[in-house]
C-alpha cells in the first residue's frame, strides 16, 4: 500500500489491499469476529511467505454464535507453524472486532478497521466499508491499536489454538448449528459492544525537575528484603521472587537494588506503573539516565529502560535490543508473569538477574509463578505479618449482608453476566442498604470498588443526592482527571470515589481510610490488592475501616481467609467462620452473613468435580494432557490434592477416564508402587536422586538392581551441581565433609539413609539386602515403558515440590 497514504475508504476487493499490506510487514496482526475457511484459502499463501521471511504473524478468532467455522481454524493452523493463533471464548457475549494491522521495519505501518470478517465474501464480493490508514498519519492511534490487539491476544478469555482446543470448538459449534439452523440470518441482528479500555491516556510525564530528588533511605520490610536478595546473589541465583504486601514499597525496593547492576529493564503491564516506577528510581538514582518504552515513547537507549508488556510482546520491538542488553530485569506485578504475554519477553531476554516482585502470587487465581524464579522467593512477607509489625494499619472489617440472588445470574467462567449482574445491582434498596453500612462505618476518604461503569455512575449519583462529595472515576469519566480526582481525595475535596479496578494495582494514597466493596468477589487476588489500597500508613489515621457486601456469591466463603493470622484457615464445615485476625484488627459479621456463610461452607463444589475442573481447564490449555509437573507449576488446584484424593495423579488419571484400556491394566498391576513412590516420606530428597539415578538408565533397564557406589558419583553431583539444594539439604556438619568428592563416604550415607530407610518401611515395594537395592516386584516387558514415564514425573515432580517447598520455609531475616 503506497506510504503516501492518510486515510482511505475500502468498499470492495479488501483482499487485495490485505494482500498488499502484507508483503513487506514484519508484524502482522489479525483479529476478527469470525474466521471462514474460503478466507484463510485466500490469505494463506501470503501469510506463509511472510512468515517464512521472518514476519511475526499472530491472529485472533472469535467462538461468537459459532459461525467461525473448525475446519477454517485448522486451516489457519496449517499454514505454519510458527504462526500463533488463539480463540476468544466469547460465552454468549459480543465479540465484533474486524482489524488487520500491518507493522513495518521503517516506521510505518497500516491499520485497516471495518465490517470485513475473515472470509471470501467479506474480502472479495460483499458489500463492506473498511478505512485503511497509515501509521506516520496517527502513530499514537497506531501504536494503540497494536497494545491494544496483545492485551486482547492474551486476554484470559482467549485460548491457544491446537487439535485439542479446535476438537472442543468443533463439538460445541456441530451441538449449536444442530439447534440454530438459521444462524446466518442472526448474524445481522448482533448488537455491537463498545470495549472501553480503563488505562485512558499515557500519563503525563513530570520533569525531572519536578520530580522530589531528596535523598531515600530503604525502612522497614525493604531492609529485609534487600539483605535476603543479597545473599540470593551470594548463594548465585539468577532469579528470585519478593512477595510483599502493597503499601511496603515494593517499586522502591527494585529501585535500591537496581542500583547494583548498570543497565536494567523495569517491565510493567500498566502506563501509570511504568511512569510511576521512573519517578521512584529517579530518586534513588539521579545521575543515571532513565526512559520509558512503549507504544508512544521508545527510549531504548536509557542505562534504565521502563517498558510496556505489550510493546515488548511484540517480536519487533523485543528484538530491538540484543538478549543480553540488561543486567537485571525486574518484572512488576510477577503474577501476571506467568501468562503467555510474558512468556515471550521472559524467554528471549537473558540478564544477569530477574527480580519479580509481587503481593499475590495467589495459586487460586491462575497459574503458579514460583516456576519462573526455579522456585527461590527470596522475601516473603504478606499484609498480615506487616500489620503485626505495625508497618500497615490495622483494619476493622465490617461484613453487610447482600441480598442479591447471584445464584441465577450467569457464571461466564471468570466474571458474572454483565448485563444480568447490573440489573441486579442498579436497586434503589440495595444503593440504600449500601449508604447505610458506609455512613455507620466510615471514617473521612473512602474507595468504593464496584463491578461496572453504571454502578459506579449509580452510587456516586445516589451518594450525591444524599449530599455526599462523591464522583465516578473510571476510563469513561469526563471533566475530571484521574489525577485531580486523587488528589481531591487526598484532600479532603472529595469524600468517596467509586471505582471500576483503576485502583487494583500500582495506586498510592495512604490517607484513604475506608474501602467500601459494594461487587461480588470473583478474584482471590484482585480482592487482596484492593485491600491493600488502605493499608498505607499515613499520618493521623489510627485504622482501615473495611466494609464488604457479602452474599452468596463465588469465593464468598473463602475470602475473609485473607484475614486470619492462622495460615491454615479455610472457614470450612469443620471450622468457623469468623477467623482469627491479627492483635489490633476487629472483624465483625452480622448475623445473616455468618449464618450464609456457613451454609455455603457446606455446598461447596465436591472436591472431586472442583479437581477435575481445574484438570481440564489446564488440559485445554495445553492442548494435551499435563504431565505431573506441569500439574503442580500451571495447574488452578494445590498439586498434592490430587495424591490426597485418588491416592496418585494417575490413579486421578484413571478416574478421569484419560487412560486407554492398557494403560488401565498396568495401573491395577503396579498400583502399590505408583503409591509408593507418591507418598513415600521425604524429609530429604535422598530417595528421589536414587530413583532418579535408576531412570537415568533409561525404560529398558531403569528397574534394575543398583549397589550404592554405583549411585555415589550422581548423587554428589546432583545435589552439590546447585547450591539450593547444597544448602538445603546437603549443608550439615556430617554432609558439609562430603562436599569435596570421597565415594566412600557418600556411598555410606546413601546406603544408611535412602536406601535402608526407603527399603524397610512398612508396605514398601523396595528392598535393601546384600548391598543392592531394588524392586520387590517384576515388571513385564510390554509394561517398562508405560510405568517408566509414570514413575519419571513422579520422580521429577517430587524432587520439584520437594525443594519449592523447602524453599518457601525459608524464614525472612530479622
Amino acid at each position: 500500500m503506497s506510504t503516501t497514504l492518510n486515510v482511505k475508504l475500502i468498499t470492495e476487493n479488501l483482499g487485495d489491499e490485505l494482500i498488499l499490506g502484507m508483503q513487506h510487514a514484519s508484524g502482522i496482526y489479525i483479529m476478527t469476529s469470525f474466521i471462514m475457511q474460503s478466507g484463510v484459502r485466500l490469505l494463506a499463501p501470503h501469510l506463509k511467505r511472510a512468515i517464512e521471511r521472518g514476519a511475526e504473524v499472530k491472529v485472533l478468532a472469535g467462538d461468537y454464535l459459532f459461525v467461525t467455522q473448525p475446519e477454517g481454524l485448522q486451516a489457519l493452523l496449517d499454514i505454519d507453524a510458527r504462526l500463533e493463533a488463539r480463540l476468544w471464548r466469547s460465552m454468549g457475549t459480543s465479540f465484533h472486532p474486524k482489524a488487520y494491522l500491518f507493522d513495518y521495519e521503517n516506521g510505518e505501518g497500516l491499520l485497516v478497521v471495518g465490517s470485513s470478517n475473515f472470509s471470501m465474501s467479506a474480502m472479495r464480493m460483499g458489500m463492506e466499508w473498511n478505512l485503511a490508514m497509515n501509521a506516520k498519519a496517527e502513530p499514537y492511534t497506531f501504536q494503540l491499536a497494536l497494545e491494544k490487539f496483545m492485551q486482547n491476544f492474551y486476554h484470559e478469555n482467549t485460548l491457544p489454538l491446537n487439535a485439542h482446543t479446535i476438537s472442543l470448538y468443533e463439538e460445541e459449534y456441530r451441538a449449536y448449528h444442530r439447534k440454530n439452523p438459521e444462524l446466518i440470518r442472526q448474524i445481522t441482528e448482533m448488537e455491537e459492544e463498545e470495549y472501553r479500555s480503563d488505562s485512558g491516556n499515557a500519563p503525563v510525564e513530570e520533569s525531572a525537575a519536578s520530580v522530589e530528588l531528596s535523598t531515600i533511605q530503604p525502612r522497614f520490610a525493604q531492609l529485609d528484603a534487600l539483605d535476603a536478595l543479597e545473599r540470593t546473589l551470594e548463594e548465585e541465583y539468577d532469579k528470585a521472587m519478593v512477595v510483599m504486601a502493597t503499601g511496603l514499597g515494593k517499586t522502591y525496593l527494585a529501585g535500591f537494588f537496581a542500583q547494583r547492576f548498570e543497565r536494567v529493564l523495569f517491565i510493567a503491564h500498566r502506563e501509570e506503573i511504568l511512569y510511576q516506577a521512573k519517578r521512584s528510581f529517579q530518586r534513588i538514582m539521579p545521575d543515571k539516565s532513565l526512559g520509558i518504552y512503549n507504544g508512544v515513547s521508545k527510549e531504548g537507549d536509557a542505562q534504565c529502560v521502563f517498558a510496556s508488556i505489550y510493546t515488548l510482546g511484540m517480536k519487533k520491538h523485543r528484538e530491538s535490543f540484543s538478549p543480553d542488553r540488561f543486567d537485571l530485569i525486574v518484572v512488576d506485578e510477577f503474577h501476571h508473569a506467568a501468562a503467555n504475554s510474558y512468556q515471550s519477553v521472559i524467554q528471549y531476554f537473558q540478564p544477569k538477574f530477574l527480580l519479580g516482585i509481587t503481593a499475590t502470587p495467589d495459586r487460586m487465581d491462575g497459574k503458579d509463578v514460583y516456576a519462573l524464579c526455579d522456585g527461590n522467593v527470596a522475601y516473603q512477607l504478606h499484609f498480615i505479618e506487616a500489620i503485626r509489625r505495625g508497618w500497615l494499619s490495622p483494619f476493622q472489617y465490617f461484613g453487610v449482608y447482600d441480598d442479591t440472588d447471584y445464584s441465577s445470574i450467569h457464571w461466564l467462567g471468570t466474571h458474572y453476566d454483565d448485563e444480568q449482574l447490573t440489573a441486579a445491582q442498579l436497586r434503589d434498596a440495595l444503593a440504600e442498604r449500601i449508604f447505610e453500612a458506609w455512613h455507620e462505618h466510615k471514617q473521612t476518604r473512602t474507595i468504593g470498588f464496584c463491578s461496572s461503569i453504571r454502578q459506579a455512575d449509580f452510587l456516586a449519583g445516589y451518594f450525591q443526592d444524599r449530599g455526599v462529595p462523591a464522583i465516578s472515576l473510571h476510563s469513561g469519566t469526563v471533566g475530571i482527571s484521574r489525577e485531580k480526582a486523587i488528589r481531591m481525595l487526598d484532600t479532603g475535596e472529595l469524600e468517596v470515589i467509586f471505582t471500576v479496578d483503576l485502583f487494583n494495582e500500582g495506586v498510592d494514597i495512604p490517607r484513604v481510610d475506608t474501602l467500601l466493596f459494594v461487587r461480588p468477589t470473583e478474584s482471590l487476588t484482585v480482592f487482596t490488592q484492593q485491600v491493600g489500597r488502605g493499608l498505607r500508613l499515613s499520618e493521623r489515621k489510627t485504622h482501615c475501616t473495611i466494609v464488604d457486601l457479602i452474599g452468596n456469591y463465588r469465593n464468598a466463603d473463602v475470602k475473609l481467609r485473607l484475614f486470619s493470622i492462622d495460615e491454615g484457615f479455610k472457614g470450612t464445615a469443620k471450622e468457623p467462620v469468623i477467623p482469627s485476625v491479627p492483635a489490633g484488627c476487629e472483624l465483625h459479621l452480622e448475623t445473616a452473613v455468618i449464618n450464609l456463610l456457613e451454609e455455603l461452607s457446606h455446598k461447596k463444589l465436591p472436591h472431586r468435580d472442583r479437581l477435575l475442573r481445574s484438570f481440564l481447564d489446564l488440559k485445554n490449555e495445553l492442548g494435551c494432557i499435563p504431565t505431573y509437573l506441569e500439574l503442580h507449576l500451571h495447574g488452578s488446584s494445590n498439586s498434592w490434592e490430587f495424591r490426597g484424593e485418588f491416592g496418585s495423579y494417575v490413579g486421578f488419571l484413571l478416574w478421569a477416564e484419560c487412560l486407554t484400556n492398557e494403560e488401565e491394566e498396568v495401573y491395577y498391576r503396579y498400583e502399590a508402587w505408583i503409591r509408593d513412590v507418591e507418598k513415600t516420606v521425604m524429609t530429604k530428597s535422598y530417595k528421589m536422586i536414587v530413583l532418579l539415578y535408576m531412570l537415568e538408565r533409561g525404560p529398558e533397564h531403569w528397574a534394575e538392581p543398583v549397589t550404592a557406589k554405583e549411585v555415589a558419583s550422581f548423587f554428589h553431583n546432583y545435589l552439590t551441581e546447585k547450591e539450593y539444594r547444597r544448602r538445603i539439604d546437603f549443608s550439615d556438619k556430617e554432609s558439609q565433609k562430603l562436599w569435596n568428592y570421597d565415594e566412600g563416604g557418600i556411598s555410606r550415607l546413601i546406603e544408611n539413609m535412602p536406601m535402608t530407610k526407603w527399603g524397610s518401611a512398612k508396605g514398601s515395594t523396595t528392598r535393601f539386602e546384600d548391598g543392592v537395592f531394588g524392586l520387590r516386584f517384576e515388571i513385564a516387558p510390554d509394561d517398562r515403558l508405560t510405568l517408566y514415564q509414570w514413575t519419571q514425573e513422579i520422580c521429577l515432580y517430587r524432587l520439584h515440590y520437594h525443594f519449592e517447598r523447602r524453599e518457601q520455609k525459608r524464614e525472612p531475616l530479622q
